[in-house]
């Protein structure tokens, strides 16, 4: 996956930069809580130069967004406290294949915007890239005094498999991720990834972290209390596949390409979430909410046919990397897209598309 998985880089039509209007809105619903987060990390050390984090960073305006957040935050503690605002050092992490240039070359209008809005008495800001599969070791032992991922976790280290069945037929048949149809043997699977996945995790960014240093964690879940009519999807995934076996009926894209394509993503509920994080031991959670966007954060404004297709261009962001991988170059994507955007307008004629998202905030211990 490490040499798989990215979003759709540069700043075009179909870029990741030009289509994560949810993620900026998943991460501004989470502000409260990154804000307490940094006050009561602050608030305890006062560091002179405070090492942060941003795991699965991607890249688009989002990124910088973040940091900007986060000198804010620590910019209004110090003028409450009358003391000096520290050094900021950030480290943006993703997969090899992310577009970090495109970052790169935003840097100096974010420096130069930072020194009109903060006056010359502000503390410098360095930010390197750290590219890296984050299940697993990035930096030093207790280097970093917080970590920050929005929208990352949700994704895992593997394909959890090809499911086959003892007679060799697919068990996950006609999906590309958990389905009404999946077997439970499927959800299994996927459940025991996250498992390994997230203590890895957990165990890496705790040796990484300084005593009681702190970890906000935002990821697509789902909410397994609600028992959802026959006539709605599981999951925006769910759309999508529906989507690709379409296209496996009208000929397009060959059946057993399909039964073998299952996402590398798990969608958990809180309370596996709690779980694990308990399980592993080395953090205390301070803070666990879950909230909900849409799937268009709104952007389609009422407009069906407009909201399909905001809908399609920011998933298409997301999986096209992965699809266009799995299915070859034949498969036209702009084809997949196009007839993913009618089916979502049809879905949302009758149903709200929502995203239920889990967010954490943990302490060291």
């Amino acid at each position: 996956m490490d040499q798989i998985l990215c979003m759709n880089g540069g700043e075009g039509k179909a870029s990741y930069a030009q289509n994560s209007f949810v993620q900026e809105q998943v991460m501004s619903k989470a502000k409260p809580v990154l804000q307490e987060t940094l006050r009561e990390l602050y608030l305890e050390s006062f560091p002179e130069c405070l090492k942060l984090a941003d795991l699965g960073c991607s890249s688009g305006p989002n990124t910088l967004l973040l940091l900007r957040e986060i000198i804010n935050s620590i910019d209004v503690i110090c003028k409450q406290l009358n003391k000096k605002e520290p050094l900021f050092q950030m480290f943006l992490n993703d997969l090899f294949r992310n577009d970090f240039n495109t970052i790169f070359r935003s840097i100096p209008s974010f420096y130069e915007e930072l020194r009109r809005e903060k006056g010359g008495n502000f503390g410098p800001c360095f930010i390197a890239a750290m590219p890296g599969n984050f299940y697993g070791r990035l930096f030093p032992n207790r280097s970093l005094h917080f970590i920050h991922s929005s929208y990352g976790v949700q994704w895992r280290s593997q394909v959890p498999g090809n499911f086959v069945s003892e007679f060799g037929s697919p068990l996950n048949k006609g999906n590309i991720y958990l389905a009404r149809t999946s077997p439970k043997s499927v959800l299994e699977a996927y459940l025991d990834l996250f498992k390994r996945d997230m203590t890895l995790f957990l165990m890496s960014r705790s040796e990484e972290l300084v005593p009681e240093g702190r970890m906000v964690l935002t990821m697509i879940g789902r909410d397994a209390s609600i028992n959802l009519p026959d006539d709605q999807v599981s999951s925006i995934l769910e759309l999508l596949g529906m989507t690709v076996s379409d296209m496996v009926q009208e000929g397009l894209i060959e059946e057993e390409k399909l039964d073998n394509c299952n996402m590398p993503c798990y969608l958990p509920t809180p309370e596996e979430v709690r779980h694990v994080i308990q399980e592993e031991g080395s953090f205390h959670i301070t803070r666990f909410e879950t909230f909900k966007v849409t799937w268009d954060a709104e952007m389609g404004y009422g407009d069906v046919q407009l909201r399909g297709k905001y809908v399609a261009a920011s998933i298409r962001a997301i999986a096209e990397p992965i699809l266009a991988m799995h299915f070859g170059e034949e498969v036209m994507m702009d084809g997949l897209f196009e007839r993913f955007a009618r089916k979502v307008s049809q879905y949302t004629e009758l149903h709200k598309g929502e995203y239920f998202n889990i967010l954490v905030s943990i302490k060291n211990r």
